[in-house]
């Protein structure tokens, strides 16, 4: 990741696909003054979870976010419990970074180490690899090339201390999002921001985990939203502006805004300028 806009309050610790800090405003007006417990599925880098925490206790007083992928909750616990044993072994990694090292450090395994180590890998992959990408093969394997950058920031301690303050306290859990439904309560908000549908048969990136998401994955969240709904729970989602989405989120059950998104992470530079995503409001 190279030098660019110094970190601000509020700003998630990793770069992500699909990330959210710049269409954070957008969200905002779909979210009440106050609010019981804030559920983040999907967290990916939690980039409306760590701009609300700024306000944390006065808007809402619980936060719960969780993910599928194992080696990114690990990583959310290492910085909330570990931050210090983090930034040292991260450290580490950023004084020997190469495209040698680098490699060398991809194909290491992983998911038996403590949590430390797991996320100092994740985030110098995050940080190091090409266009900060996240992916990996039906193996579980990483597979995002070596990036090349010119004096990387690896290393952000100062950053990673502020996310640690503002994730203390946090739930943080390995679980699928339909769990969500054993937990969210009548007052509570929940934000699904999970992998979308695609654009094109050529753009179909869901692969943050092995298994994958797909349709009947995307019509379970719907279901599960519309139900969180009629308990009265808010419930907001992002996805891609297309006509699978607008028929799945039908304006009798949902409300919807266009909103468009900068893409910056993508293969093909011609390809990172504005998408169509809408963020949907259940009614």
């Amino acid at each position: 990741m190279a030098r660019g806009r110094a970190t601000q309050p509020g700003d998630p610790f990793l770069k992500w696909a699909g990330g959210k800090r710049t269409v954070v405003p957008r969200l905002r007006p779909h979210l009440p003054a106050t609010f019981g417990t804030y559920h983040e599925p999907f967290v990916g880098g939690g980039a409306l979870f760590f701009a609300l925490a700024v306000d944390r206790p006065r808007r809402f007083g619980r936060a719960v976010l969780s993910d599928l992928n194992p080696r990114l909750v690990a990583t959310y616990r290492a910085v909330r419990d570990q931050v210090e044993e983090l930034i040292e072994a991260l450290s580490c990694h950023a004084e020997r970074d190469s495209e040698e090292y680098f490699y060398s450090v991809r194909q290491q395994p992983l998911d038996d180490r403590p949590d430390v180590e797991v996320a100092a890998w994740l985030l110098y992959m995050n940080r190091a690899a090409f266009n900060g990408l996240y992916r990996v093969n039906s193996k579980g394997r990483f597979n995002v090339p070596y990036g090349s950058y010119v004096n990387p920031t690896i290393c952000p301690a100062a950053h990673l201390r502020a996310c640690a303050q503002l994730l203390r306290g946090i739930a943080l859990e390995h679980e699928p999002f339909t769990a969500v439904a054993t937990r969210a309560r009548k007052g509570d908000v929940v934000y699904f921001d999970p992998p979308y549908v695609p654009l094109s048969t050529s753009a179909h990136f869901t692969a943050y985990t092995r298994e994958g998401f797909g349709p009947d994955d995307q019509r379970t969240l719907r279901d599960l939203s519309v139900d969180l709904a009629a308990r009265g729970v808010r419930v907001i989602l992002s996805n891609h502006d297309t006509p699978e989405v607008r028929a799945l989120y039908l304006e009798e059950q949902f409300s919807l805004e266009v909103v468009p998104v900068a893409r910056v992470i993508n293969s093909n530079a011609s390809g990172r300028g504005a998408v169509a995503e809408v963020v949907m409001v259940a009614r």
